[in-house]
């Protein structure tokens, strides 16, 4: 069982809520703030119950204090979204006496933002004198960043023990439900969609929805090695060698299963990989369709041709839940994006449907093409989502049960 915030009594008491500040900068720029407003719900919800709230996050790989990776943005960034009526301060560290008294004289509608907990190895090492620093901070855990839930960290799991009380936030509430529902108690037709370019990296994925699903739709860079397994000749298309037969050995457990895995019919190709951040040569770049799912052998697959975008769009329209993790191409390069488009557009039409995202290039597809407001759940969490779906218990949930 997992309390959440809004069942516990704060009025007065530290509150420390681990956030998923881990956002793109550029210089001292927030040039995605998706991240910090995901976390306002439960911040806000923090001060209206009267906590005196402490924010700890991570930001990117520092290997030690590194001015470039400070919080100093991200909190100002926060105050910014927060408003005048609430004052944002960043402590010089994320643990130590003066640290201490910074909380200690935190006056109501104050936030805290502790400096990058990386600065200190012992977080990534889950040090217990460092998870007892940063429980000694604390009163009430709240950990609201399913992003680092599958992360067995000082700030994620640790310190849990040491603090009195514990919850989950609103955004890890919504998390857990959303991806809790899909693997428990998914309204029928249930579809999985999976994308992206290795099949080694979906391969618990798939072992824990063929026995789950109606039916299992992949496209992406990892539906070549399935062809190629089946002996379809798929051009200089990226394909895992040493994966064929583990592809072959999920098509017969699906067959044995009578689970329909549904791959690609045709093509969009090219005559060699684009790089997607030359936009000047990608204009003029080749991108032809297949007539069938073999790919001549000078050409590279790099979408789902249009047969299949709309026999995909098929399966989705008479689904009742679907869940998207990963691409059906380059998104990236406009000529081929269409697969993927295809697939959200499906999604954001289906309004009867659970439709969820798995968060990685997928969530980030769907939010660059302005539809992540018409689906139910957009995760925020790229591995924690995956290994969710792969049934896998995360450390940073597995913390917050209460028995």
């Amino acid at each position: 069982m997992i309390r959440y915030i809004d069942e516990l009594q704060l009025t007065g008491k530290r509150t420390f809520i681990r956030v998923d500040f881990n956002v793109p900068l550029e210089g001292r720029r927030v040039t995605d703030d998706t991240r910090i407003r995901e976390a306002l719900p439960t911040i806000r919800r923090a001060l209206e119950l009267g906590g005196k709230v402490i924010l700890a996050s991570h930001l990117g790989r520092p290997k030690g204090p590194d001015p470039k990776l400070s919080l100093e943005p991200v909190a100002a960034r926060l105050a910014d979204l927060l408003g005048p009526k609430h004052e944002v301060i960043l402590t010089d560290d994320c643990i130590g006496d003066g640290v201490k008294k910074q909380v200690k004289d935190l006056k109501e509608g104050q936030v805290i933002v502790l400096e990058n907990l990386r600065f200190h190895k012992e977080e990534e090492a889950n040090d217990e004198t460092f998870s007892r620093e940063l429980a000694s901070l604390a009163d009430v855990y709240v950990n609201d960043a399913f992003g680092t839930a599958h992360r067995a960290h000082a700030s994620t799991a640790g310190m849990v023990p040491f603090v009195k009380e514990k919850a989950a936030g609103l955004l890890m509430k919504k998390e857990i439900e959303y991806l809790g529902r899909v693997l428990k108690n998914p309204e029928k037709p249930f579809v999985a969609i999976l994308g992206g370019s290795k099949v080694s990296d979906k391969i618990k994925v798939i072992e824990n929805l063929l026995p789950k699903v109606d039916v299992l739709l992949i496209g992406g860079a990892m539906a070549y090695t399935f062809l190629k397994a089946q002996g379809v000749e798929v051009g200089k298309s990226r394909v895992e060698g040493d994966k064929l037969s583990l592809a072959t050995r999920l098509l017969e457990a699906a067959q044995r299963l009578k689970t329909p895995i549904v791959l690609p019919v045709d093509h969009v190709v090219s005559d060699k990989l684009p790089n997607p951040e030359d936009k000047d040569k990608n204009k003029d770049i080749l991108a032809r369709e297949t007539a069938d799912n073999a790919i001549p052998t000078d050409m590279l697959g790099l979408d789902i041709g249009p047969k299949t975008r709309e026999m995909f769009t098929q399966h989705i329209r008479d689904a009742r839940t679907v869940i998207w993790n990963g691409p059906m191409g380059m998104f990236e390069v406009a000529k081929f994006a269409e697969g993927t488009r295809s697939v959200a557009t499906a999604m954001a039409n289906n309004k009867q449907a659970v439709t969820v995202i798995g968060g990685g290039d997928s969530a980030a597809a769907v939010k660059e093409m302005g539809m992540a407001e018409q689906l139910s759940h957009v995760s925020t969490g790229g591995g924690a989502s995956l290994e969710f779906l792969e049934g896998q218990e995360l450390p940073g949930i597995k913390a917050l049960e209460t028995r």
